[in-house]
């Protein structure tokens, strides 16, 4: 088989039903066996709607997402789709190709260095060398990109390799000295864990994005009750548990519920599962709940301890530590007197806005609740539409949001949401979209159209890039500084791309726009004209503890 061959034999066994990507000179030799191949391709209209959509179908899916694009910008057009996937611990494996092995050091056209731009950005990343090679280096990616803490492997594959023939041969194990990620808690740690929950009083369990990652989320629900704890989530976390069960605080942080984060603040013992203690979470640090003793369950030994001091330290996967940690757990704790104090604050503090005659975004992400009735994967930009869809929907399933955590990628809603519904085509998918960040990567919207991938987009369309104007209104002396946007008419932009555009301009219209909008078997536009100065509320500013926030609890 010659090299292109090899490579698309390789990603048959490996399950891949669907690559996402570009064409161009240096993976031609690929492209001209896809020809003949029964794996599906979606050509994108941009490299970054292809890392994004390879990463959507995997945060939908829990399978491996693969893209596909030329040397040079073609390549380095992934990279910001790639730094994201990176970022929230999504298994992908980028494939790129590269300027003849001959060629390599030589500025030749189209040649960028992508493995060592990709380097700080992958969980690691080959430069094809030799085509005997290549087999294994296609099964050891996708082991490495799904095992231990998941992330993007990337494959350069100069295109003389990929010309190049050699008999298959496919390693059916992988053997790797040095990576052997440890997937069962130590049983000493266990122990001491169960013994810490059983005497604590104001116990709280803080899940990450790692629940979902290792389909946690009955274990998760299964220790919650036992123990009778209050369960918040990080924004990559939701969905890991019932957002409409009783024990759940919803999202903490930055713009967390005030209850979650006042929870978490007052606890004498965090159980974090899955979690980074990242900054968006914590705060200022030397202030993030001074008085808990803290279990940290993680799969990567990295992560613990790397910026909040832990008590027990359990490395092992988040599905096996929680099975191993019920097994040692017998008697509930007494939290009684916890909940007393934890309804009071939902009582005195709820999340609330306050309704007006103008169209609230909250109102329509809470009717694109009740239209779905909570069974549809939401995808987001990044911004106040993100932050409001955290809030207002609540997700009871994992795997039914999906949004940039870590890097925080404008553009990323859209061709997540098409990926996401390639992956799951019998599911309603969302993107909740603002007007300054769908602008970023809308070419995708004729990708959908050309492949009958049909997505739902609600752009919460304020006429301004809101986040960072919110910012610039509390702390800039409304110094709105290039954050006023003119916007095309997103209507006829989508009709012009094939798909429907309705527009929403009174409140009362909302929910027949979306009831309109899920039965129309296309892609739809809905511009919803909200609040042009509507806030995210509530809100922990910058260097504050996270019990400190403006539109919360004071």
């Amino acid at each position: 088989m010659t090299g292109a061959q090899i490579l698309l034999e390789s990603l048959k066994r490996e399950g891949v039903d669907v690559i996402f990507g570009y064409p161009g000179g240096q993976v031609l030799p690929i492209f001209d066996k896809i020809y003949d191949s029964d794996i599906r391709f979606i050509l994108v209209r941009h490299e970054q709607g292809a890392a994004h959509a390879a990463d959507g179908y995997s945060r939908a899916t829990g399978k491996v997402g693969v893209c596909l694009a030329t040397s040079g910008p073609g390549a380095t057009n992934l990279v910001t789709g790639i730094a994201n996937a990176y970022m929230d611990s999504i298994p992908m494996v980028a494939i790129t190709g590269q300027v003849k092995s001959f060629l390599i050091g030589n500025d030749a056209f189209q040649e960028a260095d992508v493995t060592g731009i990709t380097r700080p950005i992958t969980k690691h990343n080959y430069l094809v060398k030799d085509v005997k090679e290549l087999a294994r280096i296609v099964r050891e990616a996708f082991y490495i990109a799904s095992t231990g803490r998941p992330g993007p492997v990337l494959i350069d594959i100069p295109s003389d390799v990929q010309m190049h023939d050699t008999e298959f041969i496919w390693p059916e194990e992988v053997v790797m000295r040095g990576y052997k990620p440890t997937i069962f808690g130590h049983p000493g740690q266990i122990k001491k864990a169960a013994k810490l929950i059983s005497e604590a009083k104001k116990p709280i369990i803080y899940a990450g994005g790692g629940i979902i990652t290792s389909a946690a989320h009955q274990e998760l629900k299964e220790l919650a009750e036992k123990i009778k704890a209050p369960v918040v989530m990080t924004m990559m976390g939701l969905g890991a548990f019932p957002g409409t069960h009783e024990l759940s605080l919803g999202m903490l942080g930055m713009h967390g519920t005030a209850y979650a984060n006042h929870a978490i603040m007052n606890a004498d013992l965090i159980i974090a599962v899955g979690a980074r203690f990242d900054d968006r979470v914590t705060g200022r640090l030397d202030a993030f709940a001074r008085n808990a003793k803290v279990i940290h369950i993680d799969i990567d030994p990295a992560s613990i301890s790397k910026n909040v001091n832990v008590d027990i330290p359990i490395v092992g996967d988040a599905k096996n530590v929680l099975g191993q940690l019920l097994q040692e757990i017998s008697a509930p704790s007494d939290t009684e007197e916890w909940f007393k104090t934890i309804n009071a604050w939902r009582k005195k503090h709820p999340l609330t806005y306050k309704d007006g005659g103008k169209i609230k975004p909250q109102y329509v992400i809470e009717q694109l609740y009740e239209a779905t009735k909570g069974d549809a994967i939401i995808t987001t930009e990044v911004g106040q539409n993100q932050m409001w869809a955290c809030q207002w929907y609540k997700y009871k399933d994992p795997r039914s949001f999906i949004s940039s955590g870590g890097l925080g990628t404008m553009g990323f809603g859209l061709p997540a949401a098409m990926g996401a519904k390639v992956g799951c085509p019998d599911k309603t998918v969302i993107d909740i979209a603002g007007d300054g960040s769908i602008q970023m990567n809308i070419q995708e919207v004729m990708t959908c159209i050309a492949n009958k991938i049909n997505v739902k987009v609600a752009i919460l369309n304020n006429g301004y890039l809101g986040m960072v104007r919110q910012w610039q209104e509390l702390f800039y002396k409304h110094r709105y500084s290039q954050t006023t946007l003119h916007n095309p008419d997103f209507v006829k932009l989508a009709e012009s791309y094939g798909a429907t555009g309705i527009r929403v301009t009174r409140k009362e219209d909302v929910r027949a726009a979306i009831d309109k909008a899920l039965a129309i078997d296309n892609t739809v536009f809905i511009d919803f004209h909200i609040e042009p100065e509507e806030n995210v509320f509530p809100m922990v500013p910058a260097g504050e503890a996270i019990d400190k926030m403006i539109g919360g609890l004071a």
